[in-house]
């Protein structure tokens, strides 16, 4: 009997230290779940302050880029320095096309900066390229956008050139209608 007893209570302490082997496992993956959810809680804030400063950038840049073209379009000379189009323009022109740069550029950091999306992007070009002046500034800077393959500038420079092809064929005068604004992802 008292051997009885004696594996009765072996069994009893295996048993027990068993218990508190699986109690240990649990505790240490709730430890373990709990410290992955804080890394993960502070993956996301860095990475919503990496957007944010990514946004902050591209208006620091924007703004720079306006103050350079406002300086441009108040100087002829300083406009000299610009004026890369693919042929000579009046004084006169390379101040509308250095505005027309700027609406342009304007649109495209609203885009960036996530303040629109394609769609919209789409129906604002669409537009702004109404005016003869800012078409023939985009055809004459065709050349420069050449350079741009694989960025997210020359995806929306094809955008632009596709619709364009599509306002120069269509057989109404609805600019506003013609054309399909691309779906957002």
């Amino acid at each position: 009997m008292a051997t009885r007893n004696f594996g009765i209570q072996g069994l009893r302490s295996a048993a027990a230290a068993g218990l508190g082997v699986v109690a240990g496992a649990l505790v240490a993956m709730a430890a373990q779940k709990q410290a992955m959810d804080t890394l993960h809680e502070r993956l996301d804030q860095l990475e919503q302050h990496a957007r944010t400063q990514q946004r902050s950038n591209l208006a620091r840049q924007q703004r720079q880029h306006w103050e350079l073209l406002s300086k441009a379009i108040d100087d002829t000379e300083l406009a000299e320095v610009l004026d890369i189009f693919e042929r000579p323009v009046t004084p006169e022109r390379r101040r509308q096309y250095l505005f027309a740069n700027a609406l342009y550029t304007n649109l495209l950091c609203y885009y960036r900066i996530g303040n629109m999306g394609r769609d919209e992007f789409f129906k604002h070009v669409r537009g702004i390229f109404q005016n003869p002046i800012v078409r023939e500034y985009w055809y004459a800077t065709k050349g420069q956008r050449a350079s741009l393959t694989g960025t997210e500038e020359a995806e929306l420079g094809r955008l632009v050139d596709d619709l364009l092809l599509q306002l120069d064929e269509a057989d109404t005068d609805e600019w506003w209608v013609v054309g399909e604004p691309p779906i957002d992802p």
